[in-house]
């Protein structure tokens, strides 16, 4: 059963620490493959060359994840639901651009991903607009 009291927060900010290791993980499999590694050390990686601007973009995609953990804990409900969707949105973009290039696993990992977003989107979606918190806690 669910624990129905969690704070819709803290589950997103949860949902996205999930989303963030499994993206992690499948990544790290990667490495374990003697093709792979050997693509890399080539410059390319299916047919696109690795540059210093493509690992800057990736550096940037891969933060979305890592920022949302962090803002779906401190922003208002409203924020917050907008957040959750775009960073949603744009990371389950990210996973579509590798789909010519999956294979069992990568496929395994990123339905997950998927459904932990697909998840995301429900409870920012159900997020009402208004914070209906007490105001009185600290802003350290």
């Amino acid at each position: 059963m669910m624990n129905n009291k969690i704070k819709p927060q803290t589950l997103l900010s949860t949902l996205w620490i999930f989303v963030l290791l499994n993206i992690i993980f499948r990544d790290l499999h990667q490495m374990v493959k003697v093709d792979f590694i050997e693509e890399i050390l080539t410059g390319s990686v299916n047919g696109i060359r690795i540059t210093d601007e493509l690992m800057l973009l990736g550096g940037f995609l891969a933060e979305i994840p890592i920022l949302m953990v962090l803002l779906s804990r401190i922003l208002n409900r409203n924020a917050n639901k907008f957040a959750n969707i775009i960073a949603g949105v744009i990371t389950i973009a990210v996973f579509a651009t590798g789909i010519p290039y999956l294979d069992i696993d990568d496929a395994f990992h990123m339905a997950i991903e998927t459904a932990a977003i697909l998840w995301i989107f429900r409870i920012a979606w159900k997020l009402p607009a208004q914070d209906n918190m007490n105001n009185t806690e600290s802003h350290a």
